[in-house]
């Protein structure tokens, strides 16, 4: 990994991992966890994106060393040099994934499905499987997957994402079984809607098609979400919150909202 560290701090700083940290949830969680008192491993495909989050960052605050590389979760290669250059990690979210298209499952496209597998499945396999070993050396771990309430509930036009996403969930329920009597938590946070990039990328960029989705509403923000992994990652170490289904008060499934119209 090219260790692009902006600053050191104390050696007994713990060190969160964030995949997907260039935007949205990622980027929300990195300054979370930084003011939580965690060193950051940032990893994106966006460079530039992180480089600039980094130096933000450690404007603010100065104590956090931040470092920051290139990771498609999508490529191995990438992803084995990713955790190559990690010599430390504590707090691992698996945070990159996506949404692609509402085709329904008479029409749906095999790329589509593909792609969202590859990044929400074996995205979160590849990380998690590389880091293990250093996760299981920390005094007291965490990895915390970001689901979806996709993988809860199923909903018309998501078949691939929900598919996606609840193999995450199995894969996040099986770890936290092989982990059983480790120092390692694991948990699993599954937001409903938050007002990110996610929509504009699942629609192909249609910007006005993602703002509908919105329309009438407070959804959930990029730091809601990032909150609640900074509070699952600072509880006390015998405290593992298995998981957690996080709405906003005017989402109670995955398609069923309270709009104010005008």
């Amino acid at each position: 990994m090219a260790d692009n560290r902006i600053t050191h701090s104390a050696a007994d700083r713990p060190v969160a991992v964030i995949t997907g940290a260039s935007s949205g949830i990622g980027a929300a969680t990195a300054w979370a966890l930084a003011r939580a008192g965690h060193d950051l491993v940032l990893g994106a495909r966006r460079t530039d994106r992180l480089g600039d989050l980094a130096a933000k960052i450690v404007a603010e605050i100065p104590e956090v060393a931040v470092s920051t590389s290139a990771l498609d979760v999508t490529d191995v290669d990438s992803v084995d040099a990713f955790c190559a250059g990690i010599s430390r990690a504590d707090v691992l979210v698996n945070n990159a994934g996506g949404a692609i298209g509402t085709t329904s499952i008479a029409d749906s496209v095999d790329d589509e499905w593909q792609q969202m597998f590859d990044v929400n499945v074996l995205g979160v396999l590849r990380v998690t499987r590389g880091l293990l070993a250093l996760l299981r050396n920390s005094p007291c771990a965490t990895v915390v997957s970001i689901g979806s309430i996709a993988a809860v509930e199923p909903y018309l036009g998501g078949g691939g994402y929900n598919a996606a996403k609840h193999a995450v969930r199995a894969l996040t329920r099986v770890l936290r079984l092989e982990l059983l009597g480790e120092p390692v938590r694991v948990c699993e946070i599954d937001p409903g809607m938050v007002e990110t990039e996610f929509s504009i990328n699942r629609f192909g960029g249609d910007e006005d098609r993602a703002a509908a989705v919105y329309e009438g509403l407070t959804p959930l923000s990029a730091e809601d979400v990032a909150e609640a992994v900074a509070w699952v990652a600072t509880r006390p170490a015998h405290v593992n919150v298995d998981s957690m289904l996080l709405l906003a008060r005017d989402q109670t499934s995955a398609q069923r909202v309270h709009r104010v119209t005008a």
